[in-house]
């Protein structure tokens, strides 16, 4: 019997198989959840695709976590095949390219609003929409993917704030979501070698450096160690844990200069 054995996970940010994401979800299967996907806009059709390449099949919805209407459309959808939802995996960021680069002053506050609400305040938007779905299962768990933001990393900048935003964000849903039974941690993870990584200026400089950094060591082509963590803070064997963020870096988190 798998950790997630009838367990019926939503999971957000799946683009290819190299996403972190995807990886969360073919082992939440292994384990024995039932899965749905989301996409949203030009991306949607790769998610598809993408989706054909898990052990089972699964069902892909558009969410576009900007877009009120779409997450109302896929709560309903959700209720109607399911009636609940036991987990929600939020795999979500984006910043224009102004936000990143080495440059904290260069972002207008168009381009750094999109990336609070794209990488930030999505967790709220999809907690909130799918949160009757949640209080349905008697309580779920909400897992977000994260970069430990309590440092300045290179060229991170705006995206770094949001992360923050992020962190500080999940601790207050938990505070609001757990008298309903309802968990939300992160997973801080170390760079895996994702379509969203080589969009980041300077990612490079995290590869080069991170695994001789780690106590543990670290593979960057690797995503293997946070799918596993996320799929345990999917299941029932972190009952009493929530507005947590749990490192699964190696180690390098621990270590100074």
């Amino acid at each position: 019997m798998g950790l997630l054995e009838s367990k019926r996970i939503l999971v957000t940010g799946v683009l290819t198989d190299a996403s972190l994401a995807f990886g969360i979800a073919r082992l939440a299967q292994r384990e024995g959840a039932e899965v749905v996907l989301s996409g949203a806009g030009r991306g949607l059709s790769l998610t598809r695709r993408t989706a054909r390449k898990l052990p089972a099949p699964t069902e892909v919805i558009e969410i576009d976590v900007m877009e009120p209407d779409q997450l109302a459309a896929a709560a309903a959808t959700l209720t109607d095949r399911w009636g609940r939802l036991d987990g929600l995996v939020h795999a979500i960021g984006f910043a224009p390219a102004d936000c990143l680069g080495g440059d904290i002053f260069k972002a207008s506050w168009e381009d750094v609003s999109v990336a609070l609400n794209v990488s930030a305040y999505s967790l709220k938007a999809l907690a909130g929409a799918f949160r009757p779905l949640l209080k349905a299962a008697g309580g779920g768990s909400v897992v977000g993917l994260d970069f430990d933001a309590t440092v300045a990393w290179p060229a991170y900048d705006w995206m770094g704030v949001a992360k923050a935003a992020l962190e500080s964000l999940a601790r207050y849903l938990a505070r609001d979501l757990g008298p309903e039974g309802t968990r939300v941690n992160l997973v801080a993870a170390g760079p895996v070698r994702t379509m969203a990584a080589k969009s980041i200026p300077g990612f490079s400089a995290f590869e080069e450096t991170w695994g001789s950094r780690a106590p543990l060591g670290w593979d960057v082509a690797d995503g293997e160690p946070v799918a596993r963590a996320c799929v345990c803070l999917l299941s029932d064997w972190f009952p009493m844990t929530t507005g947590e963020m749990i490192h699964v870096d190696g180690g390098v988190h621990a270590l100074g200069a």
